[in-house]
């Protein structure tokens, strides 16, 4: 009996372990199960979400930031402008047409040198020759491969032959470059002056390198057109005027181009001279919705410049884009035509002949009538008008709603003018790319102690010192971007420091500068003044290239960058 009993406790006990254990199993596993299953949603959704704008806000969001005026406590901060080139690059953007010279590149030409059998390549002689000659590739290289270790932030192409100087044992070299930093394609113009030696096992070495531009006999010449009143020829000019911006405004050709064409045309609005932020933001929309449609979209060339960007505090009219903005890349990236010829191959051609119909327009007279209702619209002029009160005719409206489910903004169309640019490469090649840099808010937030309590004194000078003291080295070129009005606000930071300021290059937009006279030619001869839109332009981009960056809002003081409580 009691052995019945026992084998009975034994055989309960064998089973109620295997139950129990698998459903600790049981439970084990779909707990797992769950885990896996939401890293796999995670992961879907992280790969295919993609944000509707390239700036990591929503819509509503960056059409409020841009366009508020009245309140400055969410008035964007516009002493910094970021456009397509600041932001994530495109796919479209072409790469470079050359490669740029690397480290790998030079000695694949050493290579080729040694491999040649040209008896024309010099070869370096039992006993080293103290003349210097220029033509030598082997020369080159090692210019080559100086730059490549004096200017780790530069890349470097389309090296020229070095030319001789006047002076024994110096070259004059040319290439072009872009910054690293920069994510366009864009690329710029330097020459300089090198002094070289010969070592003792006959080989070059770089003894001295000149400053920004110092190679003047390697500049290239521009022949002047015309002749002189004596009725002599003009000599040539020596210029640095960068050839390569085709601004020029496309034509569309013939009747039958312009009829077989699709046009979106946006009449202007209540955006003209509202503050450039909001600008850009309806311009951007009227431009997506140019893509969308697959159409090509009719531009206005003619900026109204708000106050808050000219000395007079007057809204001023008639400036022209391409004073700001990048058209040669506009017109690379998107389909785009000028307004003004525009209108008038519409008046030339739109005619009743016999055998002609007139040019087929739909009108749109408010932005509720959406995109993509307009996607099938087969006429060849879709015009929207603005002629509601605003804030109703404002372009970015149609980009509203719905809407920017469809439209892209595309930033990446939009870059600063290569002629600010250059003169942003000109300030970096003075400091020789190896500077430090600082941005300091002040204006009107300095002033508003409501909103901003502790900025006017972290950006005093003797606060903005100390902080700097243990940000920056002592005896470092830093180059302060402010919009602070007085120059010599900021004199105790050279007690310390080899401070440099906007001002401190006014000749680059001087009446004698490439820049002045370009923008002349844009402006039927009439000289353009360099306003407070380009001084931002300018400022913001060289603060970019900086290797230590100073931020206010971020380094010198606590206060939010919008206002109390917005951090």
């Amino acid at each position: 009996m009691k052995d019945s009993n026992s084998s009975s406790s034994s055989s309960s006990k064998s089973r109620t372990e295997p139950i129990g254990q698998n459903i600790i199993k049981l439970i084990s596993n779909l707990c797992f199960s769950v885990f896996v299953f939401s890293v796999l949603i995670f992961t879907v959704i992280a790969i295919t979400y993609q944000p509707p704008d390239p700036w990591l806000q929503s819509t509503p969001a960056l059409t409020n930031l841009f366009t508020e005026s009245q309140n400055a406590t969410f008035r964007i901060d516009s002493s910094v402008l970021k456009t397509g080139e600041d932001l994530a690059p495109s796919p479209q953007d072409p790469p470079p047409s050359t490669p740029a010279v690397t480290e790998a590149v030079i000695q694949k030409l050493e290579q080729q040198i040694v491999n040649s059998s040209d008896a024309l390549l010099p070869s370096p002689p039992p006993v080293c020759d103290a003349t210097l000659n220029c033509s030598d590739p082997r020369l080159l290289i090692t210019i080559q491969r100086f730059n490549l270790r004096a200017f780790k932030s530069i890349a470097f192409f389309d090296y020229q032959p070095p030319v001789n100087t006047s002076v024994a044992g110096e070259c004059d070299v040319a290439w072009r470059f872009r910054n690293k930093r920069e994510r366009s394609w864009r690329k710029y113009r330097d020459f300089r002056r090198f002094r070289i030696a010969v070592t003792d096992d006959c080989k070059y070495k770089v003894v001295h390198a000149g400053g920004w531009h110092s190679g003047v006999n390697a500049r290239r010449n521009v022949t002047r057109t015309g002749a002189a009143r004596s009725g002599k020829t003009l000599p040539p000019r020596v210029s640095t005027r960068d050839d390569e911006i085709n601004d020029t405004i496309p034509t569309l050709g013939s009747e039958t181009n312009f009829r077989n064409g699709k046009y979106l045309y946006y009449s202007r609005g209540g955006d003209y001279c509202k503050g450039m932020n909001h600008y850009l933001w309806s311009f951007l929309c009227g431009l997506g919705e140019a893509v969308y449609l697959k159409r090509t979209f009719v531009m206005d060339l003619s900026v109204c410049l708000a106050a808050t960007y000219n000395p007079s505090n007057k809204d001023e009219e008639g400036k022209d884009f391409r004073y700001y903005f990048d058209f040669e890349h506009l017109k690379e990236t998107a389909s785009i035509v000028e307004e003004g010829e525009f209108l008038r191959d519409w008046k030339k051609w739109d005619k009743t002949h016999l055998k002609k119909k007139k040019i087929p327009v739909r009108k749109v007279v408010t932005h509720k009538v959406t995109p993509m209702q307009l996607s099938k619209d087969k006429s060849t002029i879709i015009w929207r008008q603005f002629d509601a009160p605003e804030p109703e005719n404002y372009w970015y409206r149609v980009c509203e709603g719905e809407a920017a489910k469809y439209i892209q903004r595309p930033w990446h169309a939009l870059w600063k003018s290569k002629r600010l640019m250059n003169i942003v490469t000109e300030i970096s090649g003075r400091l020789d790319w190896d500077f430090d840099s600082v941005h300091v808010v002040r204006g009107e937030k300095a002033q508003n102690k409501e909103m901003w309590p502790h900025l006017d004194y972290d950006t005093s000078p003797d606060s903005l010192l100390e902080k700097l003291k243990g940000m920056v080295q002592p005896w470092r070129h830093l180059y302060v971007a402010t919009n602070e009005p007085y120059y010599n606000y900021f004199d105790k930071l050279r007690s310390n420091y080899k401070a440099h300021l906007l001002d401190d290059y006014k000749e680059l937009w001087g009446n004698t500068s490439e820049w002045f006279n370009e923008t002349s030619l844009l402006n039927n001869g009439k000289p353009v003044e360099f306003d407070g839109y380009m001084r931002v332009a300018v400022d913001t981009e060289v603060f970019y290239r900086g290797k230590t960056r100073v931020e206010t809002f971020y380094n010198l003081t606590k206060d939010c960058k919008d206002g109390v409580n917005t951090c």
